[in-house]
């Protein structure tokens, strides 16, 4: 009982001692303006020297800190300032701070290197950085097109609002080999497994920076960091405070190459408040809305399993056009094997139904007088086309098959006779397909909303709750164009944050509300109207037929036009009411029930603590150690539409860990560390991942630095869980259940889609060309890679970035293309209506190897002007032409600019010139060069004196030079817009 009394009494103590300290506070307070303009600075750091106490300038430059006693001495810091001290004694006069801006270089710091706070310079790897200063000035809409400026930065754009970052290689639609992290979450759309570009996260005016660390990056990050990591931190309200809001308005398809000129809206708002520095509040909100840039390539592609090539010809001289923005027409036949399948089908069922004791091919064979038949070596051929009469007294002499088995031989003799008489010259025949304009909603438009609360539990932890939500509607080119329409997206996290620690947990809620697949619905489309099993019956017998009837006469165009027109008879043609009606119901139709919708309401739960050990044990002047652990449990719920979910939501669960050491040597001239990672999921073994580095000071201001780093990625949740119809086939799942449920490993085998095609471009009866598919199980992607590099500033005026790295990948993760029959029968593979293409995750046997370099360069002009600029290139070496890997990477880009905020008058401008080379691109959409292109970003702004308004007016692409970052996705043109913009900072 007295112990309790004791506690309680020091518990009592303690608390009114905490009063006592807390009322005898003295607050001091001031106002921070620059010392050129005189204007008053926000967001400037102030804190009390030697600890953890502090503040930050709200809006209007002023600040108010309590401090424990007088004097003080004050520390006041912010980005492009230099760090200034002052001794306050006396807390009843306001402190004045003349702030000097900074034109030292290189002084950013960087988080994402080491997860610890390091200089920019001393980074051990390569990271590009951009703050919410760069941001405000540069030319481009918004910071996340500003992301592709950087060096070693590559973009790719789907949609005006869907563009995938990536470095070093490896550029598509969705890159599934980056992580893309918002305030620490992991960013990506748990039904699709990557960042879908910035749907959801902070509004423009919310981003305080931007960081890519290029390279592999799973020791610190985990799974999917292959070729690097983008880190995206918002303000912080202690430290941002105010509203702040930016118009912009502008204008794109203005030369009407696609569509007429449209507009572009750009509005954003952000308002932040802190109460007596302990409670922080925060809202901020972006809309963005335009007519899409449209996919209109309709030159023609030669589709050969999962992969294809562009080739010449268009629907008037080819009667197997596939047009690549053109979808409905992926559905294909080769009209001789076509007819040998109707032939064979045909003659089976007389065989079964006359007990084998007839045969109607050979009857007709000898009957016609097929040239060159063993079975009838006598024969010398009649006309090359027969008359009705000779066709009638045939069928005439088959009355004891009966009225059916006459009517069925009567339909089979378009199909034998143009195949034997050699009508149809090894053509294939194609379904006709509709536009991408008049199947995708192009009219875009993207809608963010974060809010948050921080409260300050003590000066050194701090509370939070934020979330973030977003919702539009957008594109997505992968093997398909997907119409990702009302999509929405939300994340929640709470943390908790000490200067040695943090522990946080967060959810994304993703909904895919009416998104749909516009390649599958291009063909279902052409399914309502009429059967593909009716379709090429009609075509290829009209056109038999017009050959049979006209001889020589007609000519193959007229015979395929003619059958076309017969085929496309009551074709839904678009602006038609049955057009529109038919696309309403197959858009909200799931894709399981033979329409183009896909449902996913999939979720994502994560939890993770990072751990500064040195800090909290009081050795960090002799050794940095920093442990962090993470899990995730991803929860995929497609109601079968994407993922085989159909009875149960599909959950996989993936933990790590991760150990990092840092040493400085040689009186901090050579800095060391090393960390390593360990990370298990559901379906596969566990994975370490270890890096090390070394940062060696070479001159003041002058680091070299070397690194070998690791990385991985395990096969994505839709790589493994799958179950998708498309417009080419069915996507299936890697794991090793999907085999024995598509009963590839039993009675409905798999063969190598290239020896299916060889199989049809022979006989029916010759099956000796196929090539069943042989299954492994999969594992993990690695990469090892290596790099040296150097960050240096010269005379104070130029800072000059360059690297040069190898990369090897192993395990590489390759889509497998097979051809199954749908009841077991090798001829049915001969048929693309009685078999399905399958495609699947496999590792290839082959290793593939990258090599790159890049230097980036910025100097500083007289009167403040700046030239920047950078120059990289990444490529593959000593891999086989023959190994598909996607690398995807222009061989040379670069980018160079002139900038300065203030020329005269609060006049200023920033310019840049990005080219790239030609790139040859490979994808499962389809595969070819695309040609070199470069175009120019530009904007001027104006500062009014005294205010807190900008004015702006510029351009992306201004020389409306329209190109493409990647096939089937749509050619980009010029952006032009004027903006108002208040309390940007």
């Amino acid at each position: 009982m007295r112990k309790s009394y004791r506690y309680l009494a020091s518990s009592l103590m303690a608390v009114l001692f905490s009063i006592a300290a807390y009322a005898q506070t003295v607050t001091v307070s001031g106002t921070v303006r620059n010392s050129s303009s005189k204007e008053t600075v926000p967001a400037v750091s102030v804190s009390v020297k030697g600890t953890t106490r502090g503040t930050y300038t709200n809006s209007e430059g002023e600040f108010s800190l309590n401090v424990p006693k007088l004097p003080v001495v004050l520390v006041f810091s912010s980005i492009g300032y230099e760090d200034q001290e002052i001794t306050v004694s006396d807390a009843s006069k306001p402190v004045s701070i003349e702030f000097k801006v900074s034109t030292a270089l290189g002084q950013e710091v960087v988080v994402s290197a080491t997860r610890t706070p390091t200089r920019l310079l001393e980074s051990p790897v390569t990271v590009e950085r951009m703050s919410s200063a760069v941001l405000r000035n540069t030319a481009a809409p918004n910071y996340y097109e500003a992301i592709g400026n950087l060096k070693g930065v590559d973009v790719h754009t789907a949609s005006l609002t869907f563009r995938t970052i990536t470095t070093r290689g490896f550029v598509s639609s969705g890159n599934t080999r980056v992580n893309q992290l918002i305030d620490g979450m992991d960013n990506q759309a748990p039904g699709l497994n990557f960042a879908v570009g910035s749907v959801i996260g902070p509004s423009d005016l919310d981003v305080d920076n931007v960081e890519v660390l290029s390279g592999a990056s799973s020791a610190l990050y985990g799974s999917g960091g292959m070729n690097g990591t983008v880190l995206i931190t918002t303000k912080n309200p202690f430290k941002y405070q105010g509203l702040s809001y930016n118009i912009k308005q502008g204008m794109m398809h203005v030369d009407s190459k696609q569509r007429g000129t449209a507009p572009f809206y750009d509005w954003s708002f952000r308002w932040a408040k802190a109460y007596k520095n302990k409670l922080g509040i925060k809202l901020a909100a972006q809309l963005v809305k335009g007519a899409d840039w449209e996919a209109e390539d309709y030159r023609n592609k030669q589709q050969i399993g999962i992969l294809s090539k562009v080739v010449g010809g268009n629907r008037l001289n080819d009667p197997n056009f596939n047009g690549i923005n053109m979808y409905g027409d992926e559905t294909s036949a080769d009209m001789a094997g076509f007819s040998y399948f109707v032939q064979d089908q045909t003659r089976r069922s007389i065989l079964s139904a006359t007990g084998g004791a007839f045969d109607v091919v050979n009857a007709a064979n000898a009957y016609f007088g097929v040239p060159g038949n063993p079975l009838f070596p006598g024969a010398i051929g009649m006309n090359p086309y027969p008359t009705n009469a000779q066709i009638g007294a045939f069928i005439g002499g088959l009355a004891f098959l009966g009225p059916n088995g006459q009517t069925a031989v009567q339909n089979m003799m378009p199909f034998y006779i143009g195949m034997n008489r050699g009508y149809f010259n090894k053509a294939s025949v194609s379904r006709t397909g509709y536009a991408e304009q008049d199947l995708v909603d192009y009219n875009t438009i993207n809608v963010k909303f974060t809010a948050g609360i921080h409260y300050k539990l003590s000066e050194k932890l701090e509370a939070s709750f934020n979330t973030y939500f977003g919702t539009g509607t957008t594109v997505y080119t992968g093997a398909d164009r997907y119409s990702l329409r009302n999509l929405k997206m939300a994340q929640h996290k709470f943390e908790l944050k000490h200067k040695n620690w943090f522990v946080r947990g967060y959810t994304t809620q993703e909904n895919a509300g009416d998104s749909y697949n516009s390649t599958a619905l291009g063909a279902f489309l052409n399914e309502t109207y009429r059967a593909s099993s009716s379709w090429f019956p009609l075509y290829i017998g009209t056109f038999s037929e017009g050959r049979r009837l006209n001889g020589p006469a007609a000519s193959d165009f007229t015979l395929h036009s003619a059958a076309r027109a017969a085929a496309d008879a009551g074709r839904l043609n678009p602006g038609t009411a049955a057009f529109d009606s038919a696309v309403r119901k197959l858009k909200s139709t799931p894709i399981r029930k033979g329409g183009a919708l896909f449902l996913d309401k999939s979720d994502l739960y994560a939890a993770e603590g990072q751990f500064n050990l040195s800090d909290m044990i009081g050795f960090s002047d002799k050794l940095e150690i920093m442990l962090g652990t993470g899990w995730k449990q991803w929860a995929m719920n497609s109601q079968g539409t994407i993922f085989a979910d159909t009875s149960q939501t599909i959950r996989v669960n993936e933990y790590g860990g991760y150990l990092q050491l840092k040493k400085k040597l040689i009186g901090d001239a050579l800095t060391l560390t090393a960390s390593g990672r360990y990370d298990k999921q559901t379906n596969f073994d566990g994975k370490f991942t270890p890096r090390v580095s070394a940062v060696i000071k070479v001159a003041r201001e002058n680091f070299l630095r070397l690194s070998y780093q690791t990385a991985y990625r395990f096969p994505t949740n839709q790589n493994q869980y799958i179950s998708l119809v498309t417009g080419s086939g069915v996507l299936m799942g890697c794991l090793p259940e999907f085999q024995t449920y598509y009963k590839l490993n039993s009675t409905l085998p798999g063969y190598n889609a290239a020896s299916v095609l060889a199989y049809r471009s022979g006989t029916l009866a010759d099956s000796s060309r196929l090539v069943r598919a042989e299954y492994k199980n999969v594992k993990p992607e690695t990469v090892k890679s290596y790099e040296v590099g150097y960050k240096g500033i010269i005379g104070k005026k130029l800072m000059i970035d360059g690297y040069v790295y190898y990369s090897q990948y192993q395990d590489f993760l390759v889509s497998t293309a097979v051809v199954q029959s749908r009841a077991g029968n090798k001829y049915e593979l001969y048929s693309p209506f009685s078999s399905t293409n399958v495609s699947y995750v496999q590792n290839s046997s082959d290793k593939v190897k990258s090599i790159g370099w890049g230097i980036g360069l910025e100097y500083q002009l007289v009167k403040k002007y700046v030239l920047y600029g950078n120059v990289f290139s990444d490529q593959l070496k000593d891999v086989d032409p023959s190994v598909v890997t996607f690398f995807n990477a222009p061989k040379y880009r670069f980018n160079i600019g002139l900038r300065n905020e203030n020329v005269c008058h609060n006049i200023g401008f920033n310019v840049i010139y990005k080219w790239q080379d030609d790139n040859y691109y490979e994808g499962t959409f389809v595969s070819g060069t695309l040609p070199h292109f470069g175009w120019l970003d530009a904007q001027v702004s104006y500062r009014p004196a005294g205010t807190k308004s900008i004015f702006r007016a510029g351009g992306t692409n201004i020389g409306n030079h329209y190109a493409r970052t990647g096939f089937g996705s749509p050619s980009v043109g010029g952006l032009y817009y004027i903006s108002y913009g208040y309390n940007l900072f």
